[in-house]
């Protein structure tokens, strides 16, 4: 024990009011001694290399390439993904891949390259192998995207798991996004980043990292192309980025450079390579369509830890019909727990659960509950005893069961690596349906495991099945939380399968779109936690996960109402869309600030509802395509570097612009405009672009713009599906897509297509149907025209 593991000790002990104290402290010594014995010691290591090339074997899409100390397996499928794998590694087993592989292209073949090299030719991207193993990616006209070079390995001399490193290039333009839910981004900065999924154990701001959901995912903006690169691996890692930087006229550029070190598992990964939309499309495809929620979770939530019980949930919900607020979800937290224990009821606060759920329900209003994945060590218990007797609990490398402090006090993990495990606890939600809610948020997932000091999870030496392969923890903590939203995606597929089910948690990996979203975490109350919100969400959406939002208001503290006001606005435009707050933190109910927020934030819960028919799209389309609903401004032109530094600003699909305001005391503000004509969707004033303009942000609003031509599914005054039209500029003409939804169930509904242009002096609308054009089957109402005649 150090000093400063002392320090930790004392302070966690005698901190006022702390929930676990002195156990917290045992628990850490506790986690020290399991893996003091169970994990091997590295030892001395000895350093390797490929080596040169010996010897080739040409295959489907690439081929096996044979170095003196290693062998490189490649493939390029037939939608332009490449894959690539060291010391033979195959693209299965893998967490991150939706199922099946995608098939290899006949026409790309290994052919010798200059030099002693080889290369791959495709129709969508070649790569060059040198002759010791540096890796070059170039798009088809010849230009380098990414360069990796020769890696290095570091393999303990008396045998265990090779530590690794992958050192890339990029060009010197290029910006960097991604590695999963980063609150300094979505652009990120020079830097090291972590790769482990962690609870802060605080409420975070935009310089705390890592934090809950970790990927290495990387997508590369340059003005050549985009790309994205996956290493498929989930073990603990670094990633260092640094920006490149272009020379004044000299012609030397310094190229941007990632170091990838992992502690361990295969070194293989895939790229793609295209425009922002075709790289996702190409993700979507290979790590599964992201879930499609039920349209009432993608209106407005009000949650709280501390509602404090039945009374309080109706006082709030009479509240938002009271003030004409609209409301589609009330979550509970821990507190409606029996003593914390997830899958009970604390029957004194929440005497008749399923008639409230019924009467909230009646009201338009679902029920959403938390989940952990804690189970208390409490023999007697049925989850745990159900548990304990199919062994689904982690044990440690002696065979004892794994015992860590969360809310229920001692605890046990069931492992989620195990698909019998995933199917006993998917039947546990049906307790929780019987109960009446409609959906679930899953919370200390990461795994967290209370400690005064050192890491708050589970011992690295853990035990996990890994699909009965076998591993320890430093292999299955960062999927952890994903086989546990498989395991309730999958199991509410079996109990409702009429139903779409809602899942979104707190930590996740590569592939988590597959069975729901995510949302912040506890992200800190203030100025720079609305920041950070943004960018948690952007940066996930360019990983896959369209579907998320923050808590807010901030999951501590008390707002101010100009605070409060602002994330409630930013709130209004992101897919999750939930007030939340610790029961140490102040009310997060609109009312509560004053009539001026209150009238506010009603006009942004109207607009919420009003535009609900286009989220309603947009998740389709995310279905679909993979496009998060939320994205940067440089989506539809990478190549134009002013959007890509432009990080306060994002488009809502492919139709509106949000400009958040997230600075205090803003009434107007700066807004780079990508190329066109763009209407303030208040006062219909155009703007034209690229360029930067300056737009009013009043309090009652924060600017939205549409771009010109856009066809926007919206609900009418009558509550029916109505088309929003922005009048196209002349000359030009404008599109949209609608997807009109049930609200639940697997019909695959009709993606209806419309365009427009200018005829005389009138906006015509039209739809676009397989026997030529129709007219449209909704009302349409054009907006942004000039006044007077049509010039």
């Amino acid at each position: 024990m150090d000093g400063r593991d002392l320090v930790r000790s004392v302070k966690s002990v005698g901190a006022a009011g702390a929930a676990h104290g002195l156990r917290t402290v045992r628990a850490a010594w506790r986690r020290r001694r399991v893996d003091a014995a169970g994990l091997p010691e590295r030892g001395a290591e000895r350093a390797r290399v490929p080596g040169p090339v010996t010897e080739v074997e040409p295959g489907p899409g690439g081929g096996l390439i044979r170095f003196a100390r290693s062998e490189l397996r490649i493939m390029v499928a037939v939608n332009g993904t490449v894959f690539w794998g060291w010391d033979g590694a195959a693209p299965e087993p893998s967490y991150a891949l939706a199922g099946v592989c995608p098939e290899p292209d006949p026409r790309a073949v290994l052919e010798p390259d200059k030099d002693g090299g080889w290369r791959v030719v495709a129709e969508r991207v070649t790569l060059v192998i040198s002759r010791h193993g540096a890796v070059e990616v170039l798009t088809p006209g010849g230009v380098t995207l990414r360069r990796e070079q020769p890696p290095r390995w570091w393999e303990p001399v008396h045998g265990g798991v090779a530590r690794w490193m992958q050192r890339s290039e990029v060009a010197s333009d290029a910006r960097f996004f991604g590695l999963g839910g980063r609150a300094s981004g979505p652009r990120l900065r020079d830097g090291t980043y972590r790769l482990w999924n962690t609870d802060p154990g605080r409420p975070f701001g935009p310089d705390e990292d890592p934090l809950y959901v970790t990927m290495p995912v990387q997508m590369v903006v340059a003005d050549a192309s985009t790309h994205l690169i996956f290493y498929d691996t989930s073990w603990d890692g670094t990633v260092s980025l640094a920006e490149g930087e272009e020379g004044a006229g000299s012609g030397h550029d310094r190229a941007g450079t990632s170091e990838l070190r992992m502690d361990g598992g295969p070194l293989r990964c895939w790229v793609m390579v295209g425009t922002p939309a075709r790289v996702l499309l190409c993700w979507a495809s290979l790590t599964g369509a992201p879930a499609l929620p039920p349209v009432w979770a993608l209106g407005h939530h009000h949650a709280r830890w501390g509602f404090g019980g039945e009374q309080e949930v109706r006082r709030i919900v009479a509240g938002y019909q009271e003030h004409g607020l609209p409301l589609d979800a009330v979550h509970l937290d821990i507190d409606h727990f029996d003593g914390h224990q997830v899958f009970t009821v604390d029957h004194e606060r929440f005497p008749k659960l399923p008639g409230l759920a019924e009467d909230l329900r009646r009201d338009g209003v679902r029920l959403v509950s938390i989940v952990d994945p804690a189970v208390k060590a409490a023999p007697g218990g049925a989850l745990y005893d159900g548990g304990a007797a199919r062994d689904a609990f982690v044990r440690d490398a002696s065979g004892q069961v794994v015992r860590g402090l969360v809310w229920p006090g001692e605890s046990v993990f069931p492992d989620f690596t195990d698909a019998g495990v995933r199917a006993w606890w998917g039947r546990q939600y049906e307790e929780r349906l019987a109960q009446g809610f409609a959906g679930f948020w899953h919370d200390m997932n990461e795994p967290t495991s209370f400690a005064a000091f050192g890491e708050s999870t589970l011992p690295r030496s853990a035990r996990h099945a890994l699909e009965g392969r076998g591993g320890d923890h430093r292999e299955a903590h960062n999927v952890y939380a994903l086989g546990m939203a498989r395991a309730a995606y999958e199991g509410l597929r079996e109990l409702c399968p009429e139903e779409r089910p809602f899942v979104f948690s707190r930590a996740g990996w590569a592939g988590m779109q597959r069975y729901g979203g995510t949302w912040s975490g506890d992200v800190a109350t203030g100025w720079p936690g609305l920041r950070a919100s943004l960018a948690l969400v952007m940066g996930l959406g360019l990983c896959g996960v369209p579907y998320s939002g923050p808590d807010v208001g901030g999951f501590d503290g008390f707002p101010s109402a100009e605070l409060y006001l602002r994330w409630f606005q930013l709130g209004a435009y992101l897919p999750l869309f939930r007030t939340h707050a610790s029961m140490r933190a102040g009310r997060r109910e609109p009312w509560e600030f004053g009539p001026d927020v209150l009238g506010h934030a009603r006009g942004a819960l109207l607009e919420r509802r009003r535009l609900l028919p286009y989220f309603v799209t947009l998740a389709h389309l995310a279905r679909r395509t993979g496009a998060p609903y939320v994205r940067p401004l440089w989506w539809g032109a990478p190549e134009d570097r002013a959007l890509r530094d432009c990080e306060d600003a994002f488009l809502l699909g492919d139709a509106l612009l949000v400009a958040p305001v997230l600075d205090p005391g803003a009434d107007r503000r700066a807004v780079q405009l990508p190329r066109g004509r763009w209407y303030d969707t208040t006062t219909e004033r155009a703007y034209e672009g690229p360029g930067q303009v300056l737009v009013d942000a009043p309090l009652a609003r924060i600017p939205v713009l549409a771009r010109a031509g856009a066809v926007l599914p919206v609900r009418g005054k009558d509550g029916g599906l109505e088309l929003e039209v922005w009048a196209p500029a002349r000359g030009r003409t404008g599109s949209g897509l609608v997807v009109a939804d049930s609200g639940d169930g697997w019909d695959e509904p009709e993606v209806e297509r419309y365009f427009t242009r200018w005829e005389g002096s009138q906006v015509v609308v039209e739809r676009e149907r397989e026997d030529g054009p129709a007219e449209p089957p909704h009302p349409v109402r054009v907006r942004g025209l000039p006044e007077g005649p049509a010039q």
